[in-house]
């Protein structure tokens, strides 16, 4: 019933254009990088299946991935997979996640390289315009819900079970997505202590956006 009533409320309030925008630019984004980024680790000796390998071992595509997929399941709101996308804390969980690209990104990783052409194009796609967008339409469209403080803590698990993964990756092939990840130049503890401060953020943006659902449900009851 109370799914229902979130429906009903989402329908009526719209935001398609905005849904379309945001959806086009994130698969835009997405194929165009991977498009690129492909003949680049092709030439340097790649095979196919490490370079694929290697794209999906970046939290910024795997989150933007995310996000394009969740946005294109609500087109089909009654499907298995719209069912699952458009519940508030799964939505709430991905724009977190893509929070936190866009501040990591632009506040510890910007001045490290610098693309050009489309390059630069895709990176500030993926980077600044997608988290934006999909905020903004999270804000100001998607359903609201008094969400638990302790779901917060429940979102940890796709950062949690990422790390996992990239440091037994790397252990194996000494390559590291991240300079503030990587094991090999800086060691075992420095790593520990960036990959704490960056479960702190996580846990920290994750308990706004609780604060910002509940905030938004007390002002429209």
């Amino acid at each position: 019933m109370e799914q229902d009533k979130l429906y009903n409320n989402y329908t009526v309030t719209g935001g398609k254009w905005l849904h379309i925008a945001t959806v086009s630019v994130l698969w835009f984004a997405l194929i165009l990088q991977i498009g690129i980024a492909i003949p680049n680790y092709l030439q340097t000796g790649r095979t196919l299946a490490g370079t694929l390998m290697q794209l999906f071992s970046f939290f910024t595509i795997l989150t933007n991935l995310l996000a394009a997929l969740s946005m294109t399941a609500l087109f089909n709101i009654n499907s298995r997979l719209g069912k699952y996308f458009f519940q508030p804390h799964v939505f709430s969980a991905i724009a977190l996640y893509i929070t936190i690209v866009g501040l990591v990104y632009n506040l510890v990783l910007r001045n490290l390289w610098h693309p050009t052409g489309l390059s630069k194009l895709a990176d500030e796609l993926l980077h600044s315009v997608n988290p934006v967008l999909f905020v903004i339409y999270w804000l100001a469209y998607m359903p609201k819900a008094n969400l638990k403080w302790t779901q917060a803590l429940s979102w940890l698990w796709f950062p949690l079970i990422y790390s996992v993964y990239i440091f037994i990756r790397g252990s194996i092939s000494h390559l590291y997505p991240y300079p503030f990840l990587d094991v090999d130049k800086l060691g075992i503890p420095q790593v520990a202590i960036n990959s704490l401060f960056m479960l702190i953020a996580f846990l920290l943006v994750g308990f706004l956006f609780v604060w910002i659902n509940r905030i938004m449900v007390k002002r429209k009851s």
